[in-house]
């Protein structure tokens, strides 16, 4: 236990000094922030949306939908998936049977190895910490913001046409998150001080 005191002793002086320096700045934009991106052709929801609709069911090619953005092999991040991925997903119940899905579904399991699919998952995700930068370095309360979006598709193919198309996502992601530590840098260490505790009774 003197071991785990003196690593938050010599944690204390280093993070003391740091915190003046960041009290003189007083400016929120030295927290951290993320950006997540699945590169896609697409800049917005919107953009991604009006794509999608553009897709005809029975009229589309494999070759129209590489111009639309939707082909895994001109566009990244873009899944390929089987007719044995469809019957998982739209029959892992018993009680749904083959008669029950839609006709382009019924297509594709009936084609088998002749069925493919596109699993498209565009996204941007911006997340940005804010309040006090004295609160979050002490880790007493850190404050997350996330915004964005996120886009899914899945297009099911049929010798190279379109049978089945199925979309869904977040057009607006607007998110905020407070975690609060009464310990502050001490949270973790009180934690592993608790556990070593519990271990030796």
């Amino acid at each position: 236990m003197s071991e785990i005191f003196r690593e938050i002793a010599g944690l204390l002086l280093p993070l003391a000094f740091l915190a003046l320096v960041l009290a003189s700045a007083g400016c929120g934009s030295l927290l951290p922030s993320v950006k997540q991106t699945t590169r896609s052709p697409w800049e917005t929801f919107d953009e991604a949306k009006n794509a999608f609709d553009k897709i005809i069911l029975y009229k589309t090619s494999t070759e129209e939908l590489q111009r639309l953005g939707f082909s895994p092999f001109s566009t990244p991040n873009i899944k390929i998936i089987t007719y044995l991925d469809i019957i998982q997903r739209f029959m892992a119940n018993p009680s749904i049977k083959k008669e029950d899905l839609d006709n382009g579904l019924q297509t594709c399991i009936d084609a088998k190895s002749n069925c493919s699919a596109y699993e498209v998952q565009p996204k941007f995700i911006a997340s940005q910490r804010y309040g006090s930068v004295l609160l979050d370095l002490f880790n007493f309360s850190r404050k997350t913001h996330q915004s964005g979006w996120e886009f899914e598709a899945l297009i099911v193919i049929v010798h190279d046409t379109v049978v089945y198309k199925l979309w869904g996502g977040k057009p607006a992601i607007d998110e905020s998150k407070e975690t609060k530590n009464p310990l502050g840098p001490l949270q973790d260490a009180s934690d592993l001080l608790f556990d070593a505790t519990r271990k030796t009774m």
